[in-house]
């Protein structure tokens, strides 16, 4: 028997690291690595030890045998990973890889981190385990956790385990959370350069793309930033009415997309246990809402959220998730096509009102062309190889990005809407500043993407302080 890594992998790879037999792939070292959806478990390899599943932070590591029904399929998709032709042909080791600057010519650091979602918590925990750095963390909320607090669907609880080694960080005996701050208004970042030997910025995207559409900007036209703000409980989150809502457009199919459909379509009593906040829950009991139609531009086999997360969405007690139009003929075996080819067909018109019962409706090759109604959103225009059909709907909730804005007194690149920076170092900034997560590299990754991302920026850090650019020489050299 073996483990298997199911559908929240968050690949921030801490279960590589313990492995005692390296038989979980990619690992950071292989190319693969950052480009597959998770990370897979190789079943002739393992030892059934379970170090991996004690080191996961959110909770995605199982024994095949305690698979639930609805996980069961991870244990054949971890074993197929590994029948590739490229794949790992054994557990080979990499050579062993040791710090590149003279970490006992670091002097004892004082370093402030503004955000506290997991870019700034990896990035502590870097620079805490490398140096003896005092690490003050600026929160502009009253309640920490970022991304992972305000991002993460409530009925993914084991995703939100991720705010536990949140909050080890942050009580950890050198660190200092100081909430309630907002550079910019209580601070600037000239004043923290200042006060500080280092300043990391890790402040988010916090932006949302527009459609660039006629009727975009009528009520009843949200991004999912909203939505997700306001069924995660935001405290700045915007109440969303389903009072009048029978159907609901999503533009876009990521996984983000796939939250937002899945919160709204499921029963209110599936949530109540979760996190999801009291409006939420109160406005749930008493919605109409019959049917969510996810709207993708390209095709199926381009939809952006993940298989484990579609897969999800066939598990939905009293939510049927079919597919609009034709399936795809050619597609490959065991690709994301396959599984959308496998949905049921929806075979109403989709300029009709929708029928009694729930669904989720896919319905892929359409395009946005403007949002309708004269007080409010009372319709969307897809377009298609086919023509125009305009769906009635009353809420639109655009789910194609989020796009990261400037923080007053620091260096921004509006067309990348990034922060500019070398290697975490930011450009046109005083010796010191850095920059981590999506700020940096823009709104792309999981939350285990920040691992990598914060310790190449305080891998700079490391080097400037160890070369005397920052902070004061040792005294033990």
């Amino acid at each position: 028997m073996a483990f298997a890594i199911t559908q929240n992998c968050c690949s921030d790879a801490s279960c590589v690291s313990v492995c005692p037999v390296n038989c979980i792939h990619p690992t950071p070292d292989e190319p693969d690595f950052g480009r597959t959806e998770t990370l897979y478990v190789d079943p002739a390899t393992c030892i059934d030890c379970g170090a991996c599943a004690d080191a996961c932070p959110v909770d995605a590591i199982a024994p095949t045998w305690l698979l639930r029904p609805d996980q069961q399929v991870f244990a054949q998709v971890n074993a197929d990973w590994f029948t590739r032709p490229d794949a790992p042909a054994a557990p080979l080791w990499d050579a062993p890889r040791f710090p590149t600057v003279d970490l006992s010519a670091i002097g004892r650091l004082e370093v402030a981190i503004v955000g506290t979602g997991p870019a700034a918590v990896y990035a502590a925990q870097s620079t805490l385990r490398a140096t003896e750095a005092r690490v003050t963390f600026l929160e502009r909320l009253a309640t920490p956790g970022g991304l992972a607090r305000w991002g993460v669907a409530p009925d993914h609880p084991g995703t939100r385990r991720v705010l536990a080694h949140t909050d080890a960080v942050l009580h950890h005996p050198r660190v200092t959370l100081r909430t309630g701050v907002e550079v910019g208004r209580d601070v600037t970042p000239a004043e923290l350069s200042r006060r500080y030997d280092a300043v990391l910025y890790a402040t988010g995207a916090a932006g949302d793309r527009a459609l660039d559409v006629p009727g975009d900007d009528l009520p009843g036209s949200v991004s999912a930033r909203e939505v997700v703000h306001w069924y995660t409980g935001h405290p700045e989150a915007v109440p969303v009415d389903l009072s009048r809502v029978r159907r609901v457009v999503v533009v876009g199919t990521g996984n983000v997309a796939l939250d937002v459909a899945r919160m709204l379509s499921s029963d209110p009593d599936r949530l109540a246990g979760t996190a999801t906040s009291p409006a939420a829950l109160a406005a749930l009991r008493t919605s109409g809402l019959r049917e969510v139609l996810v709207v993708g531009r390209r095709g199926p086999g381009e939809a952006a959220c993940s298989s484990s997360e579609l897969r999800a969405l066939t598990h939905l007690p009293g939510v049927r998730t079919v597919l609009s139009g034709t399936a795809p003929d050619d597609a490959p075996p065991g690709s994301k096509a396959e599984l959308f080819a496998a949905l049921d067909r929806y075979d109403d018109d989709l300029a009709g009102p929708p029928a009694a019962g729930r669904r989720i409706v896919f319905a892929f090759g359409r395009s946005t062309r403007a949002l309708v109604g004269q007080d409010r959103v009372r319709g969307v225009v897809l377009g298609s190889s086919g023509g125009d059909v305009t769906v009635p709907a009353e809420l639109v909730v655009r789910a194609i990005g989020h796009r990261g804005t400037q923080l007053p007194g620091l260096p921004f690149d509006a067309e990348s809407g990034r922060v500019p920076h070398e290697a975490g170092r930011v450009v046109g900034a005083p010796a010191g500043t850095y920059v981590v997560g999506w700020a940096k590299r823009g709104p792309s990754g999981g939350i285990g993407a920040n691992r990598p991302d914060a310790e190449e920026t305080v891998g700079s850090l490391l080097a400037d302080a160890a070369a005397g650019v920052i902070g004061r020489p040792s005294r033990r050299r």
